[in-house]
């Protein structure tokens, strides 16, 4: 699954991990905001009582802060990127051989892509982490 960790994400994790009392299974930046993964059973005491946790991370790091549910597998890849790009909604995911392909409307696109395709880049290496897979955006 998951290559490399880069310090900054490995300090993320060590913090989450002592706020929430969970460690993540990974941690990565999509559009300026950190996104933790966990596993369903934990996903309630990541969070915390009322989002305390979220909240207390978010006010340490200075970033808005999500927490997801790892997928399981490729059949997953929907719900996942949807919960990732939120607000941005896509119509559709399909798989093809080594593909994954994101059907989303032409404004949808134009967000998924982002300026200077930063966000582009950011969930083709989250796709190829998760699932070995390149992105297209159609």
């Amino acid at each position: 699954m998951i290559k490399t960790i880069d310090m900054k994400v490995m300090r993320y994790i060590n913090l989450f991990s002592r706020i929430s009392g969970i460690t993540p299974k990974h941690c990565f930046i999509y559009n300026s905001t950190a996104i933790f993964t966990v596993p369903e059973n934990k996903l309630s005491m990541a969070i915390g009582d009322n989002g305390k946790n979220i909240k207390h991370m978010s006010e340490i790091i200075q970033k808005k802060v999500k927490v997801v549910l790892i997928p399981k597998d490729v059949s997953d890849a929907e719900k996942f990127i949807s919960t990732i790009i939120y607000p941005t909604q896509i119509k559709s995911v399909e798989i093809n051989g080594n593909q994954l392909i994101i059907n989303a409307g032409q404004q949808n696109k134009a967000m998924l892509i982002g300026r200077n395709k930063s966000r582009l880049e950011e969930i083709r290496k989250i796709i190829k982490d998760y699932f070995g897979k390149e992105v297209k955006i159609v």
